[in-house]
């Protein structure tokens, strides 16, 4: 019998600055962005595949014991627990639906202080992942390399991300910088992930 573990898979959640823009417009203040939250039946690049029978299972489940009881909520970067954290909670997944193989979902930036962050780098133009996680165990592909997610899988939560497996990969290609200079630690370099550490030490700071 495989033993379950804690399964974290990736996906770039595209969001234009003009949804943005009229989504706060739209909804006093609040920033509500839709898209792609999770694929069935395809290979992602940790080289994973949610058969479509188990993700429809785990997608009605959270839809029932979660979205419709207002409890569907997520955090910002990569929690390594089963269970979510409310104090780094960011967000909340209001409606969640098929469109063919694709996991289609609503998602509610709250104002918690992750979520602020989320906000912050949503409107900087920061692109951000979207990351599912759960429990479960993986077995073998048969026909090529690979890992197919078993019947026993559990869907936990929806999480923000900055980074996938290769970084860099979710952000956008930065034309100007932060103010005037981007800033950069003394012994160390961050390149594009300075624009993401400005952003968050301006909004603890209350700049």
């Amino acid at each position: 019998m495989m033993s379950k573990q804690l399964i974290v898979d990736y996906l770039p959640f595209e969001v234009t600055r003009e949804q943005i823009n009229e989504s706060i417009k739209q909804n006093n203040g609040r920033l509500v962005v839709h898209g792609v939250l999770q694929r069935s039946d395809a290979k992602n690049q940790n080289g994973r595949v949610y058969p479509h029978e188990i993700l429809a299972r785990e997608s009605k489940k959270y839809d029932e014991g979660f979205i419709r009881q207002k409890r569907a909520m997520g955090e910002l970067d990569h929690p390594e627990s089963s269970v979510v954290n409310l104090q780094n909670v960011s967000h909340n997944i209001t409606e969640m639906h098929w469109e063919g193989k694709n996991l289609v979902g609503t998602v509610e930036v709250l104002g918690t202080p992750s979520g602020n962050i989320l906000t912050e780098l949503f409107k900087a133009g920061i692109k951000l992942g979207i990351s599912s996680r759960g429990m479960g165990s993986v077995t073998p592909l048969e026909e090529s390399d690979g890992q197919k997610v078993g019947d026993d899988f559990e869907l936990i939560a929806f999480d923000f991300v900055s980074n996938p497996s290769t970084h860099g990969a979710f952000l956008y290609p930065m034309k100007e910088s932060v103010g005037n200079e981007i800033p950069i630690t003394e012994g160390r370099t961050c390149g594009k992930y300075c624009k993401v550490e400005s952003i968050i030490n301006d909004i603890i700071r209350g700049d």
